[in-house]
């Protein structure tokens, strides 16, 4: 089943206006999950927030947000007053500018989102802007509030739909320190050998490399469990072999594990 669209609103450029939808991009609803439960009774745990100082359970209208001043020490900030600098971005995907692809590192990308016209009468304005991007090689970048925060999102064309990824925020995201790298360049030699166990180990990209091997495990379990059987047993994972004191060269290592990838290729 598809997931229903959590935003709705406008995607502009300049005077080019067409209604969208706005449905993620992942989901997580697929994955095993526990409850917490009182072993004694089998009822489940629930969480309440509680005063720190006096133990009493506070209401829920009775939460506001505190920012601390100082120790022990907050100023409340209403829901009124957060609404009050809530920017035009709350309806609207307002194309401020665009910039090549390839400049924005995958580092500042935080989470995806799928991003389809809202109705007939806009698709040809949202057909031209997605095309427009993916042939000129450029990305969107506009702002969009999402969950009571405004967000930077880039947006490129994908498929049919554009895909719209949240960008995270400049304070979020730190310089890269590699200082502690002294080599810059390795040997030509061994450059090669690891070109060559790059080129034997070289597949297809397929979702199957990057499924959970937890996720079957606790199926396995929880349905073992469900029909009162004895859950089945996982064979012990393999030692990690210990690094020898008298360590062979890193060009005799590489020639090894190319003579072994050959060797495997063979086999399949």
């Amino acid at each position: 089943m598809a997931p229903r669209s959590f935003w709705k609103g406008y995607l502009k450029l300049s005077l080019v206006t067409c209604p969208v939808a706005m449905t993620p991009a992942t989901s997580e609803s697929e994955k095993v999950r526990f409850h917490s439960i009182n072993r004694a009774t089998g009822n489940r745990v629930r969480n309440r927030y509680v005063d720190a100082e006096t133990g009493k359970v506070v209401r829920d209208e009775d939460q506001v947000h505190g920012f601390p001043k100082g120790d022990d020490e907050y100023l409340v900030v209403e829901d009124e007053e957060l609404d009050s600098i809530a920017l035009e971005s709350t309806h609207t995907i307002d194309i401020e500018t665009f910039v090549p692809r390839d400049s924005i590192g995958w580092i500042w990308h935080d989470k995806p989102y799928f991003l389809v016209p809202d109705d007939k009468v806009g698709e040809e304005a949202f057909a031209v802007i997605r095309d427009a991007m993916r042939t000129t090689g450029m990305v969107g970048i506009s702002r969009v509030v999402l969950f009571r925060r405004e967000r930077a999102v880039m947006l490129e064309a994908c498929g049919k739909g554009i895909l719209a990824w949240t960008l995270r925020f400049g304070d979020e995201v730190r310089e890269a320190d590699f200082e502690g790298v002294e080599r810059e360049k390795p040997e030509a030699g061994l450059m090669r050998l690891v070109k060559k166990l790059i080129d034997e180990r070289t597949k297809d990209w397929d979702p199957a490399m990057v499924e959970d091997p937890v996720q079957g495990k606790l199926l396995d379990l929880i349905e073992a469990k469900r029909k009162k059987r004895k859950p089945p047993k996982r064979a012990a994972p393999e030692p990690v072999p210990v690094t020898p004191d008298n360590v062979v060269s890193i060009m005799d290592a590489l020639r090894r594990s190319v003579e072994q990838e050959k060797k495997g290729a063979k086999k399949k």
